[in-house]
């Protein structure tokens, strides 16, 4: 192998690997722990809500703070999800790329070595070959073999051509793949960035409680998404459900109950954290079925059912941008990761806005 050839496969081998790492789990894709929320300036008069007003002023705050970072986390976790794909790619092409250019410097140096043949026969057609060949039949054996070598030589330069094509083609694509890559890595580092941000804030804003009012807070949810609960439970939306869960269902469910306890962490899959469709999609494809990483692609992709015939397993998607998602369970409950600082819990299905239900093995 010549040094030029050497010098190309190693720069592509070092792109392939080069790739790999950045297509490699748990490294340039695995979401970090969430920045810890840094405590009121000294400086800063310290506000304290005082009233039951007030600290419902806060309630709304948070939620509305926590579903920004939801909505953020969705779109990281999809950006994240298309740069796993597409590093994959790009290593594909790499290699493509690689074996191409082996496989021209091959074609090259075969019709280099045709053109050496046909230099040393003088270059002379056919026909003036026969007229200065002494034996006629010798010749005509060899014009038969002329003949072959012509289309073999043919071939060759067809082949050629069509590598060199494919080679343009590939590297059009990693260039394209390339953009995209940039882009979703860009759109990651922004979400990424507005997770980390609203987190800060809502923390920021729960630690200038005392303790008495956190716990008048928490009643606060409590009540709010009791009320919510109750209301929806009186529409009758599950007056005469009974339809019973799937085998995968069943076993879906189990596994998402055993989770409980375990923290909410954006972006996180576990096995020991979870963000809402991290949870969702990994008790699902513990049972074997894949199926989309975020709760906006589970609303867009999976099969739709009516709220009153849904089954234990199936998906609860919740607000109208889909931006949360539980499992149902029975019984009107659902289990679900709510948000950072909290765990792995079951709860009220009508607890938050429904956008509708959607059912994974449909």
């Amino acid at each position: 192998m010549g040094t030029g050839k050497r010098g190309l496969i190693t720069a592509a081998v070092t792109v392939v690997c080069a790739v790999t790492v950045l297509a490699a789990p748990g490294t340039a894709f695995a979401a970090p722990d969430p920045t810890p929320a840094p405590g009121p300036p000294a400086s800063v008069t310290r506000v304290t809500p005082a009233t039951n007003k007030d600290l419902e002023a806060v309630r709304r705050r948070l939620e509305t703070l926590y579903h920004d970072a939801a909505v953020a986390t969705d779109i990281y976790n999809a950006a994240e999800e298309k740069v796993q794909k597409q590093s994959a790619e790009l290593v594909s092409l790499a290699k493509k790329i690689v074996a191409g250019r082996e496989k021209l410097a091959d074609l090259k140096d075969r019709a280099g070595r045709g053109a050496a043949a046909q230099y040393r026969t003088g270059g002379l057609p056919p026909e003036a070959q026969l007229a200065l060949s002494d034996d006629p039949g010798e010749f005509l054996d060899g014009h038969g073999r002329i003949r072959q070598g012509e289309r073999a030589t043919k071939h060759l330069l067809g082949e050629t051509t069509r590598t060199q094509q494919d080679l343009e083609q590939y590297a059009q694509d990693a260039s394209t793949q390339w953009s995209k890559l940039e882009a979703n890595r860009r759109a990651k580092a922004t979400a990424k960035k507005k997770i980390k941000k609203r987190i800060a804030e809502a923390e920021e804003l729960e630690s200038r409680l005392e303790k008495e009012e956190k716990e008048r807070l928490a009643r606060l949810e409590r009540e709010a998404a009791h009320k919510a609960q109750t209301d929806w439970l009186g529409t009758g939306v599950l007056d005469g459900n009974i339809a019973g869960a799937s085998e995968q269902g069943v076993r879906a469910v189990e596994f998402a109950t055993a989770q409980q306890g375990k923290p909410y962490v954006w972006g996180a899959e576990g096995p020991d954290s979870y963000d809402c469709s991290g949870l969702t999609s990994q008790a699902w494809a513990h049972v074997g079925l894949v199926i989309p990483r975020t709760s906006q692609a589970q609303w867009e992709q999976l099969a739709h059912v009516d709220v009153k015939d849904m089954r234990p397993g199936d998906l609860i998607i919740y607000f109208d941008d889909a931006s949360h998602v539980g499992m149902y369970i029975g019984d009107g409950l659902i289990v679900h990761a709510p948000r950072p600082g909290r765990t792995v819990t079951v709860t009220g299905a009508g607890s938050m806005p429904i956008l509708g239900v959607v059912r994974p093995d449909a």
